[in-house]
């Protein structure tokens, strides 16, 4: 599987990003999708996770209520709508895949990782 994320760019304090991934190869349907990011001087964290259905997530406390995930697995996209955004959103942030039928995820259970895509808030 490999991911093309895009999506990340320059925004204001309270604006809003929607992030994309696109994945190719076979059996989209099922892994679980993350996003996951990593600012400067920082572990990679998971920020949302979407399980093979869709039917389930899984947020990170910081960004519940303001941050969206979804899935089109007829496309084989995966995508991070977000709103509100504040300078602490600040991060690299990557798509990733996992072959589990969980849907709470850890970076060292990621099978595959995208590229990652830079996103800056200002203040």
């Amino acid at each position: 599987v490999q991911l093309q994320a895009s999506g990340g760019g320059l925004v204001q304090a309270g604006g809003s990003l929607r992030l994309s991934c696109v994945a190719s190869g076979r059996d989209f349907d099922t892994y679980t999708m993350s996003w996951f990011r990593q600012a400067p001087g920082t572990e990679r964290d998971v920020v949302a996770s979407i399980n093979w259905s869709g039917f389930d997530t899984h947020y990170a406390d910081s960004v519940r209520g303001r941050f969206t995930i979804s899935r089109d697995n007829a496309k084989n996209t995966v995508s991070l709508q977000m709103n509100s955004l504040k300078p602490e959103d600040t991060a690299v942030y990557y798509c990733a895949a996992t072959n589990t039928f969980r849907t709470v995820v850890a970076a060292n259970g990621v099978n595959y990782w995208g590229k990652g895509t830079l996103v800056t808030v200002s203040s």
